[in-house]
Formats: structure tokens, C-alpha cells, sequence
């Protein structure tokens, strides 16, 4: 049986292809909502087949999915540069189902968004529909991306030398930051930055509860994994360091 793999050093195809396909989803939004001009009639239908709601009973555009949408794009773009300009990859490999689920995740993401605005309970202008969850959603999504790109800038230190030249693309032992305290603080900042999307709809949308939920357990597994292999690797790795989160996992 033929195997294909697919170079990790390919995984900022995954952000290129939401940054394009979410940019253009908030671009449409957008002059929806100031311009009054209609999504493109095919998308349109694809919501409401997924809505099971005609777009005839949706007018008021939701601040909930407009901020969502900012969200997803600064945080794919962010992880976009930092694939390309910050990042030492392995010489490791993922499949190429895992390689073709990843470019489906992030189109159906930003469907999400949409058919959330779509079910959306919010009345009046965009500014009066303000609240609280968005302030703590936001601040959220700052701090955990804040700790992502920190924990992504300690790792790519370990690859290369003063000038920036790569070095080597073995693993090392990461330390410094959050990696006191987690093997993994990049992939527990990714779970934060998916609470933070969940929290800016209230917290009242199973839908995002579940992609929160996955987000969880693909995590979970890849930080267990290289928490175990540091411990195998370095028998001096202290053992109060959590896998993932914080003195709890």
C-alpha cells in the first residue's frame, strides 16, 4: 500500500488557504453589513442549507460573527508569518489525509462563522450589541496568542544561532517562557484561542463548544506525545512539568 506523506514544513498551506478564504469571507461580510451588497448567491445558498434558515429572516448582522471573523484572520495570519519567517520545521512529515483534513478545517471554519451569524439572536446596531463576553473574548484571544507566538519564538531559538541561521533541526530541550511550567504552551495557547471564539457568542453555541472539544483532544494527544518524549529523551526533565495544561494535565 502507497503511502503518501507531506513535509511539516508545508503546514503554513493550512493558514495561506484560511487567511484567503477567511479574508474573503469578512470582505463580504463587511460590505454586507455597510454597503448592503449580497454575498455571492452560491454561498448564500450553502448557509441556508446548513441553517435549514432562509436568508430572508436574517438582517441584522451579528457582532459576534464579525468579531469571530477578525479573530480567525489575525490568528491565521499571525501563524502564516510566524510558518514562514519564524519557524525551523523537522525533517518529520504528516499524512496526506491529515494534510487534506487540515485545508477542509479552516473552509469549514469559516462556514461556521457564518451560519452563527445567520442563527444569530443579536437586535440593533453593532455597536449596542456589545457585552461583556466580547471584551473578555478579546482579551483572551490577545494574551493566548501573545503566549503562542512567545512560546514559537523560544522554539525556533533552538534551531538556530545568534545570526538567525539555522543550525539543526533536531529536537531540543525547550526552556524559558511557559515551557516551565508545560512541555507544550503553544498548543495549550491554541485551546485558548478557541475558547476565546466560543466565549465571543456567549459561550451559548454548542457548535463551537464542539470544535473547542476537538481542538482539545488533538492537542491534548500531540503535547502527551512530545511530553513523553522529552522525559524519554532527558532523564533530567523535571517531573512537576505538566504536558500541556498547567499543574493540571
Amino acid at each position: 500500500m502507497c503511502v503518501i506523506n507531506i513535509p511539516k514544513s508545508w503546514f503554513w498551506h493550512f493558514y495561506a488557504v484560511s487567511v484567503g478564504w477567511n479574508g474573503l469571507l469578512l470582505v463580504w461580510h463587511l460590505n454586507f453589513i455597510f454597503h448592503r451588497q449580497s454575498f455571492p448567491s452560491w454561498l448564500t445558498g450553502t448557509v441556508d442549507i446548513l441553517t435549514g434558515v432562509p436568508s430572508i429572516y436574517s438582517q441584522v448582522p451579528q457582532l459576534s460573527a464579525l468579531l469571530t471573523q477578525l479573530m480567525i484572520c489575525i490568528h491565521s495570519l499571525r501563524r502564516l508569518m510566524e510558518c514562514l519567517f519564524v519557524s525551523v520545521f523537522s525533517d518529520g512529515a504528516i499524512h496526506l489525509v491529515q494534510y487534506v483534513f487540515g485545508l477542509v478545517y479552516y473552509v469549514a471554519l469559516g462556514l461556521t462563522v457564518l451560519c452563527s451569524d445567520r442563527l444569530g439572536k443579536g437586535t440593533g446596531t453593532l455597536l449596542s450589541q456589545l457585552n461583556c463576553f466580547h471584551v473578555a473574548a478579546v482579551t483572551l484571544f490577545i494574551w493566548a496568542s501573545l503566549m503562542q507566538h512567545q512560546s514559537m519564538i523560544l522554539l525556533a531559538r533552538l534551531r538556530t544561532g545568534k545570526s538567525g541561521a539555522v543550525e539543526t533541526r533536531t529536537h531540543r530541550l525547550p526552556k524559558g517562557g511557559w515551557f516551565d511550567l508545560v512541555s507544550c504552551p503553544h498548543y495549550f495557547a491554541e485551546l485558548l484561542i478557541y475558547i476565546s471564539l466560543s466565549l465571543v457568542s456567549g459561550g451559548l453555541s454548542l457548535t463551537w463548544w464542539l470544535v473547542v472539544l476537538y481542538v482539545l483532544f488533538n492537542q491534548a494527544l500531540a503535547a502527551q506525545l512530545c511530553h513523553e518524549f522529552y522525559i524519554e529523551k532527558y532523564e533530567s526533565y523535571p517531573r512537576y512539568i505538566k504536558a500541556f495544561i498547567p499543574f493540571v494535565l
